[in-house]
């Protein structure tokens, strides 16, 4: 009897798939309907890239025959070519005014052309695809859309396409998938809208990525839709339905526009094409309206920013700033090491000069003593300024870049072309503390100035170091592990502040990245600018603004946590979560 009952449940098994896996069928919206104007598609290649050198490419541009080129329409941008069905999907969408007028742009992946018959063209799609970073969002915004622009339909119309990130979609499948949610995740101002189809968030490339990215970094303002079967590929990279969960699930937990369609195909377009009308319909609903981010966020980073406060412009137009550094009342001073000069920025936000000829001063920290202590690199000293900004030479002979001062007055000092680290003591005596950091740069005191903190910018880590009752160094250890950008072995680690949770900010490439206490990256930051971020501080009156030095301007922007004043006592934070 059992083996009877088995081998009916094999059959119905075996029956149920044949019938229900990948039996997925267009409807109405993606087959041609009577009345209905017809856009037209347009053939033309694209090789003259220099983001993707060598390569040539084929793409198709749909233009709707609703689109007047006196408005620059909206765009929907697509890998592999023409899928979905999707021109005439968009004739009866944008006929019905269930889409605004779209201009559909399909490119294929590059490739380098073979020299011979008796060889292989080098395909650039999983490279150009399933590689993290910006390069494919600089290709198509930088090289392929302004060569859309140069083209017109076959009437003549112009082709004019909208340069607002809120009217621009993009799509693909599998490794087009990834590289369209790569392309909107590193140019959300460019993209804000992402249809994706068994996307290959596996290891490839390093998309396996995501999911932790997407939990820490601060929500961007996307809506992504999902699609997946459970009986999509599952090999080497990884599976791809349970990626595409993780994705789903990390988006949920940050916050995003999400909306996904699981269902039991293989890795195909069947259900991506007969999904695709009602996706699109999801994400342009109340279009032209801004794409909200982060509501109902779980990402630590939420708890630490403010919802709806933005990194507001403090100052510009310097040559390069650095050191931010604040007062007890929360005045903040920065330097422009190329003008050689050192501001202030008051509380009412009124920014002043404090000092000229600073010897092209780079980091700064207040004391215990009152006095602005600066880093005068090009002088080879280290100063100090009174609050009438007069100042004292407290120490020379030491190429610096950063420092900080406790509560009993030392001094540590980096120095990064030496590989060292210097302490000054407050009778002006001075040694070196450690050796043998690649490029040691921000340091800072652990709340309760126990730990001293230094960030190796060439390095992956920020290092922590007992501070013995002599001020020498003890128990050296690589301690908080931050995340690199794809591609790169260095962080880039520069400026670093801490609050009174214990929590260490570090200004990296990726953004700028917290720690616990136990030396894990909870949160990125999103920059105020695609520049680099130097370093970074807590200020105001109620020392709860972060203040950001970006290239030639500084930022700020409110936050929900306190800054520590490391010349103030000492205070010992919570105990983390282990």
């Amino acid at each position: 009897m059992r083996s009877i009952l088995a081998a009916l449940a094999l059959c119905f098994s075996l029956v149920f798939t044949l019938r229900a896996a990948d039996d997925y069928v267009p409807g109405p919206d993606s087959k041609k309907q009577p009345g209905v104007p017809q856009g037209e598609v347009l053939k033309f290649s694209f090789e003259n890239s220099k983001i993707f050198p060598g390569t040539y490419r084929d793409y198709w541009v749909y233009v709707p025959k609703q689109y007047d080129p006196a408005k620059p329409a909206c765009v929907h941008v697509n890998q592999d070519g023409v899928q979905y069905l999707a021109p005439v999907v968009f004739d009866n969408l944008i006929h019905r005014k269930e889409l605004p007028v779209i201009i559909g742009v399909f490119v294929m992946h590059g490739r380098v052309k073979a020299a011979s018959t008796n060889a292989l063209d080098r395909f650039n799609r999983s490279y150009e695809y399933d590689g993290l970073g910006d390069n494919y969002a600089r290709f198509i915004l930088e090289e392929l859309l302004p060569d859309v622009e140069k083209r017109t339909a076959s009437d003549g119309r112009p082709i004019r396409l909208s340069q607002s990130g809120n009217d621009r979609a993009i799509s693909g499948s599998s490794s087009g998938a990834i590289a369209a949610f790569t392309a909107a995740w590193e140019r959300p101002d460019a993209f804000s809208r992402v249809f994706s189809t068994v996307g290959t968030y596996v290891d490839q490339r390093g998309g396996n990525d995501y999911p932790s990215m997407i939990r820490k970094a601060e929500p961007k303002p996307l809506r992504i839709f999902l699609q997946d079967g459970s009986n999509d590929a599952n090999g080497v990279g990884g599976n791809w339905f349970l990626a595409n969960q993780e994705m789903l699930s990390a988006l949920e937990f940050a916050g995003y526009e999400v909306n996904h369609a699981w269902g039991d195909g293989g890795h195909n377009g069947k259900h991506g094409t007969a999904i695709f009308p009602d996706a699109m319909r999801w994400l342009w609903k109340d279009w032209p309206k801004p794409i909200n981010k982060g509501v109902g966020s779980k990402a630590p980073v939420m708890s630490v920013l403010v919802a709806g406060e933005e990194w507001q412009l403090v100052s510009e137009g310097h040559g390069f700033t650095e050191g931010p550094a604040a007062n007890a009342k929360g005045e903040v001073f920065f330097t422009d090491i190329p003008n050689s000069r050192i501001h202030k920025v008051g509380l009412d936000g009124k920014v002043t000069v404090f000092a000229e000829d600073t010897g092209k001063a780079n980091g700064l920290a207040f004391g215990p003593d009152g006095r602005l202590y600066a880093c005068a690199n090009g002088k080879k000293q280290i100063t100090a300024y009174d609050t009438a900004g007069k100042v004292s030479v407290i120490a020379e002979g030491i190429e610096s870049n950063d420092l900080c001062v406790g509560t009993n007055g030392n001094l540590y000092v980096t120095d990064p072309p030496n590989k060292q680290v210097w302490l000054i003591k407050p009778g002006g005596a001075k040694r070196v503390v450690d050796k043998g950091l690649a490029f040691p740069n921000g340091v800072r005191l652990t709340p309760d100035q126990s730990l001293l903190l230094v960030a190796d910018m060439r390095g992956q880590f920020v290092w922590s170091f007992h501070i013995n009752a002599d001020g020498s160094l003890a128990a050296k250890q690589p301690y908080h592990h931050l995340r690199l950008a794809d591609g790169t072995t260095e962080t880039s680690a520069d400026g670093m502040t801490l609050d009174t949770q214990g929590r260490l900010y570090v200004t990296t490439k990726l953004g700028i990245q917290f720690c616990d206490q136990a030396g894990r990256v909870n949160g990125i930051i999103a920059k105020p600018e695609n520049k680099w971020i130097a370093n970074v501080v807590f200020g105001g009156a109620n020392g709860d603004e972060l203040y950001v030095c970006c290239s030639d301007k500084v930022y700020k922007r409110k936050t929900q946590v306190k800054g520590v004043l490391s010349f103030q006592p000492p205070i010992k934070p919570p105990m983390p979560r282990l």
